[in-house]
C-alpha cells in the first residue's frame, strides 16, 4: 500500500457512508476510485473487493461477529461495528491477505481514528473469530429455512422469504448464490459506427478483452460482448468515441423483443440513462425516430450525453413525467418501451445495498406507480402497436400481478409473451420483460 493513503481507511468511510448514512455503493466506490485514480492497480483491485464484498455479505459477517462477540453488531459504534465487518470479510473471503495482517490493521486503524481504548477489544474480537474461522456454521436450513438462507446469502430474511413462496426454494437458492458472484461487465458495438471483429481488435489495441457471447445461448444478440482487462470503461477511448455501450444482456433483450421495423415511431418513457432508446435507435438502421423521455432535466442530459457519443440522427431527447398524459402522442407510437421504477432487486451484483434499503411498503408503492404509469402511456400505442413493460427487478407483484392487472384493466391490449429472467452465475440479470399489442381497432 502507498505511504500516502490508506487504503483500508478508504474502505472504512466507504462503508460508513454506504452502510450508515445511506449511500449508493456503485456512487459512493465510484467516487473514491476516481478521486484517488493514482492508486495503482492492485490497490484499487483490493479496495473495490473489500467493499463491494463487505456491502454484498453484511448480514453473514453481522452473524459472525455476534457470534464471538459480547457486544451486539447493533450497539457498537458505527465505525467499530464497520471495522470489524470488513476485517471480518478478509478473514473469510481474502487468501491473499493473512489473519494476523487483517487484525493488527484493524487494531491501527481504530486507533488512528480515535478509538485507542477500544483497540483490545478489536483484537480480541477479530482474533477470536480467525481461530475458529474453519468451525464457522449456519442455521439449520431444516430449521428455519428464510434464516439459514438470509444469513448464509446475506439477504434480508422478507426477501427471502417472498421469494422462497413465490417461486420456490431451489430457485431461491440459484438467485441468492448468482448474487453473490461478480457480474462481468457485458458491453454491445455500436453497428453504425463499428463491426463486432473490428470492436473487438480495437478495444484488445487498448489491452483490454472483449470475448463474444455464446451464440448458441445468445443468438439475437452478435453485438455483444463480455469486457475485461480495463480499469474504467469510460476511460477507454473506444468509449469515449460512442463505439460501444455498456449494457447488461438482460437489458439488451428489451429492443429484441420490441422488434421495430424500418420507419418505426418509439417511444421510452423512462428513458435515462438512454441504453435501451439507443439500441432501438441502431436497429431502425437510421430510419424512424425514437424519442427518448425521463422526468428531470439532468436525466435528459445523461441520455442526450450518450445519444451524441455514439453519433445517432434518428433520435431525440424531452423532459416529460410519465404519468401525465401528453395527448400529442395519443396513437402515435408504433412501440412504447416502459422499463419503469422498480425495487432494482435483479441487479444486487452491482448495487448490494438495495437489499439493506428496500422495504416492503416501498416495493408496494413501486408497483401502485408502475400501474399508474401504465394506465397513462399505453394510450400512446397505435392500434396494431406494442408496449414493452420491462423491470431489473425479481418481484411478482412488480412484474406478473402488474401485468394481469394491465390484461384485465386494458383489454384492448394482448399480452403475446412475459419472462421472468433469474439473475445467473455468468451475464444477465434479473430482469422482467412482457410483450403487450394493442388489437387494431381503437
Amino acid at each position: 500500500m502507498t505511504d500516502t493513503v490508506n487504503t483500508r481507511e478508504l474502505i472504512l468511510d466507504i462503508l460508513l457512508q454506504v452502510l450508515e448514512a445511506g449511500g449508493y455503493s456503485h456512487r459512493v466506490i465510484g467516487a473514491v476510485l476516481d478521486k484517488y485514480q493514482y492508486l495503482d492497480k492492485r490497490e484499487r483491485a483490493f479496495l473495490t473487493q473489500i467493499s463491494k464484498g463487505t456491502i454484498q455479505r453484511r448480514i453473514e459477517m453481522d452473524a459472525e461477529i455476534d457470534r464471538f462477540s459480547s457486544v451486539k453488531v447493533g450497539k457498537m459504534k458505527p465505525l467499530i461495528r464497520n471495522l470489524l465487518r470488513m476485517s471480518v470479510y478478509q478473514i473469510r473471503y481474502m487468501d491473499s491477505v493473512p489473519d494476523a495482517a487483517a487484525c493488527n490493521e484493524a487494531v491501527k486503524l481504530a486507533r488512528k481514528r480515535g478509538f485507542a481504548s477500544l483497540g483490545g477489544f478489536v483484537n480480541g474480537v477479530l482474533r477470536n473469530i480467525a481461530r475458529h474461522s474453519a468451525e464457522i456454521t449456519y442455521p439449520d436450513e431444516k430449521e428455519d429455512v428464510v434464516r439459514a438462507f438470509s444469513v448464509r446469502y446475506s439477504m434480508p430474511e422478507w426477501i427471502t422469504a417472498q421469494w422462497i413462496r413465490d417461486y420456490g426454494r431451489e430457485q431461491t437458492r440459484e438467485m441468492l448464490e448468482a448474487f453473490l458472484v461478480d457480474a462481468p461487465l457485458t458491453i454491445r458495438a455500436n453497428p453504425a459506427r463499428i463491426s463486432p471483429e473490428e470492436l473487438m481488435a480495437c478495444l484488445a489495441a487498448e489491452g483490454a478483452c472483449a470475448r463474444p457471447l455464446d451464440p448458441d445461448a445468445y443468438p439475437k444478440l452478435p453485438c455483444a460482448f463480455t469486457l475485461s482487462g480495463f480499469d474504467s470503461p469510460g476511460g477507454l477511448k473506444a468509449f469515449k468515441e460512442g463505439l460501444f455501450y455498456v449494457q447488461d444482456i438482460s437489458s439488451m433483450a428489451v429492443a429484441e423483443w420490441a422488434a421495430p421495423r424500418e420507419g418505426d415511431y418509439c417511444i421510452d418513457v423512462c428513458a435515462a440513462p438512454g441504453g435501451k432508446s439507443i439500441h432501438l435507435a441502431e436497429m431502425l438502421a437510421g430510419t424512424g425516430h425514437v424519442q427518448a423521455r425521463d422526468l428531470t432535466e439532468k436525466k435528459v442530459g445523461l441520455i442526450r450525453e450518450n445519444i451524441e457519443r455514439h453519433g445517432l440522427m434518428n433520435i431525440s431527447v424531452r423532459c416529460q413525467d410519465a404519468v401525465v398524459l401528453d395527448p400529442d402522442s395519443v396513437g402515435k407510437a408504433d412501440i412504447v418501451i416502459a422499463d419503469l421504477p422498480c425495487s432494482g432487486l435483479g441487479v444486487l451484483r452491482r448495487k448490494a445495498d438495495i437489499k439493506y434499503r428496500m422495504t416492503p411498503a416501498q416495493l408496494g408503492e413501486l408497483a401502485a406507480l408502475q400501474r399508474k404509469i401504465l394506465d397513462v402511456v399505453c394510450a400512446y400505442v397505435k392500434p396494431g402497436g406494442t408496449l414493452i413493460y420491462s423491470t431489473c427487478t425479481v418481484s411478482r407483484m412488480e412484474n406478473e400481478d402488474n401485468v394481469r392487472w394491465f390484461a384485465e384493466t386494458h383489454p384492448e391490449f394482448t399480452v403475446e409473451k412475459m419472462e421472468q429472467m433469474f439473475p445467473r452465475r455468468g451475464p444477465g440479470d434479473g430482469f422482467f420483460i412482457a410483450k403487450c399489442v394493442r388489437g387494431s381497432v381503437l
